[in-house]
């Protein structure tokens, strides 16, 4: 037989591995994904449940309070507590000193100028009006809930 009439066949390639199981690697990113999105819904959770819980700390306080001179009282224990995570000697402050502090860097000032003046004297009064403690406790629950926000 000559050498040039050899029959040769076409090289043929072995057949391409299963997408199924995957390679090591994969379980590996996978495992870790599945990590992280574990401990970040956790994080998330926990947050929540924290949120609802200064919430109900809030709430549960104006409903222990028989009048709004309590509720006004017990709304500044409750700014003053969570103002010392913010600095630790703002529940110190007195007076206006207090009232701009509550105001924070907002272009507003609810407390110093608007119904959150009544912090200052209202929880010292006897008879006070129920509107008056009503309109504060808008401003007092979301200036408490930033405060107790910030770390």
């Amino acid at each position: 037989m000559s050498p040039d009439a050899l029959v040769l066949r076409d090289i043929h390639q072995p057949v391409s591995p299963p997408w199924w199981p995957p390679a090591p690697g994969w379980w590996a990113v996978f495992a870790l994904i599945v990590l992280v999105v574990a401990v970040a819904t956790w994080f998330a959770a926990r947050r929540r449940k924290r949120q609802r819980e200064i919430v109900a700390l809030f709430d549960q306080a104006l409903m222990m309070s028989p009048s709004p001179a309590a509720q006004v009282a017990a709304m500044s224990e409750l700014l003053r507590r969570a103002a010392r995570r913010r600095n630790a000697h703002a529940d110190l402050l007195q007076g206006d000193d207090w009232l701009r502090f509550l105001d924070g860097d907002a272009t507003r000032t609810p407390f110093s100028q608007g119904d959150g003046r009544v912090l200052l004297e209202g929880g010292f009064q006897r008879d006070l009006d129920s509107a008056q403690a009503d309109a504060l406790k808008p401003l007092a629950r979301s200036r408490y809930l930033q405060l107790m926000a910030a770390n």
